[in-house]
């Protein structure tokens, strides 16, 4: 059998060389936020209420977190048929996350955060790790996936040890964030 080939239920898998889009779409993502995170928001957009947005976004992360523990028992199970289906339930929800999140923060200006004493500092090393975590979980699941997709079964979960546990915590602690930055919108 060629190695860049794998069988999977008694068929031909041709392996794909993922990397090239998983760069890109990591480097426009992660590079749109940041250029976002700059921008003023817009002062006279008035169509709707956009602090409905984050609220979605904390909505479609918990969602995303749902659907990892799902992922995470049906794995763990041996479940794969379901784990799939989680996982791809986790990555709509974060895609949907990703609209709301971009179109609030271009409509939006910035929210600061109005809390004091301890819980300015729990608001803020949540929202630093969250950041940091959320740029670096963006290649790491595109990255697990391909590799699920290769059936490249040993370096999935290789990865995948790295990526479930991270990707738990941006989603849960997205939801932490708008929880602790609500009251302030």
């Amino acid at each position: 059998m060629d190695i860049n080939n794998h069988e999977e239920y008694g068929r031909q898998v041709k392996k794909r060389n993922y990397r090239p889009a998983i760069i890109t779409i990591s480097i426009i993502l992660i590079g749109a936020i940041m250029i976002l995170s700059g921008m003023p928001g817009k002062e006279d957009f008035d169509l709707f209420d956009v602090t409905i947005l984050p609220l979605m976004n904390a909505i479609f992360n918990s969602f995303t977190f749902l659907f990892l523990i799902g992922a995470l028992i049906a794995i763990l199970k041996r479940n794969v048929k379901v784990h799939r289906r989680f996982i791809y339930a986790a990555l709509v929800t974060t895609t949907l996350f990703l609209v709301t999140y971009v179109t609030f923060h271009y409509l939006a200006p910035s929210t600061s955060y109005g809390g004091e004493g301890f819980m300015a500092g729990l608001y803020y090393f949540v929202l630093i790790t969250h950041i940091i975590l959320a740029a670096v979980i963006v290649p790491l699941v595109l990255t697990s996936v391909a590799r699920a997709w290769n059936m490249e079964h040993e370096r999935h979960k290789k990865i995948a040890r790295w990526t479930m546990p991270l990707w738990l915590y941006v989603s849960f602690t997205g939801v932490l964030v708008y929880i602790l930055i609500s009251p302030y919108y």
